[in-house]
């Protein structure tokens, strides 16, 4: 699919663009920008695309997304349906080259480099570093001046120096800068599975979204996505189980159900193929 291009817009003053959301549909599209995005999830949770990798996003979650790098952050349901219920999001837009051409090229700079060539595939910000990163952009929406530039730095070195940080996309992710028309189109599937994935979906009504026919649309889906439909529908039930397990007290029986699986067997099979653990594992893991 084609992902939207975005202009960041800069202000001659500013080295780096920075900026709160608090609505939960500002760039809530496929799209992708030539600079750097580091985004703090204050309060928000919904369904997170980066390259090829789908999982979920939740309360205090930190992501460093590389340049041309498409993604795409899905809030949940409830955050456009309550009006009450407001998103915080911190996001901080950058070049690379932000503290000039050469800055990189400093012996001392080594892990800060390399980190900017592993933000290509999307960093799931981990350990310590996640909660010191948050705390970093706290700051920055109160700072002036040169103090932004530290603040900035200081967060990259962090980043740089946490190895529990997670890559998310696919090593042989390319994005496929196809038609705007196409960007569309795979748009509307994405929306339409992501508002329906708790039922059966059949291959006749998918393709109709699609506007193609059901014998194109699985090479057509693949060709853009690099998975079959099937195993993207069963990353957004796995997704949205994981949510569960960690926010509610809902039995396994009834979440597997409230996920879109038909029964508990091909429920904790497919968990365990996407999580690498089983629901109970990945459960206990969050609460200790």
């Amino acid at each position: 699919m084609k992902p939207q291009i975005l202009k960041v817009p800069t202000e001659p003053q500013s080295s780096f663009s920075f900026r709160k959301d608090s609505v939960p549909y500002v760039n809530n599209r496929w799209h992708l920008h030539k600079e750097l995005e580091l985004i703090y999830f204050k309060k928000g949770k919904g369904t997170q695309y980066v390259g090829d990798n789908i999982s979920t996003f939740r309360d205090g979650d930190v992501v460093l997304v590389g340049p041309n790098l498409p993604h795409y952050w899905r809030f949940a349901d409830s955050f456009f349906e309550d009006t009450a219920n407001t998103v915080d999001v911190r996001v901080v837009h950058f070049s690379q080259h932000f503290l000039g051409n050469h800055f990189l090229d400093l012996p001392e700079n080594f892990e800060i480099k390399e980190l900017l060539e592993r933000s290509k595939r999307g960093l799931q910000i981990k350990g310590n570093a996640r909660s010191q990163i948050a705390a970093l952009l706290e700051q920055l929406s109160e700072a002036e001046g040169s103090q932004r530039i530290l603040l900035m730095l200081k967060a990259l070195t962090m980043i740089s120096s946490e190895r529990q940080c997670k890559a998310l996309s696919s090593v042989g992710f390319r994005p496929d800068f196809s038609s705007a028309d196409e960007h569309e189109r795979l748009q509307a599937v994405l929306d339409y599975s992501a508002k329906h994935f708790k039922r059966k979906i059949t291959l006749e009504e998918i393709a109709d979204i699609a506007n193609i026919s059901p014998s194109s649309f699985c090479r057509y889906f693949k060709s853009r996505t690099r998975k079959t439909y099937s195993r993207y529908l069963i990353e957004l039930r796995v997704g949205h189980a994981c949510r569960l397990l960690i926010e509610t007290n809902t039995c396994l029986k009834r979440l597997c159900f409230e996920s879109g699986f038909n029964n508990f067997t091909s429920f904790h099979k497919y968990f365990k193929i996407i999580t690498g653990r089983s629901p109970i594992v990945y459960q206990k893991e969050f609460l200790v």
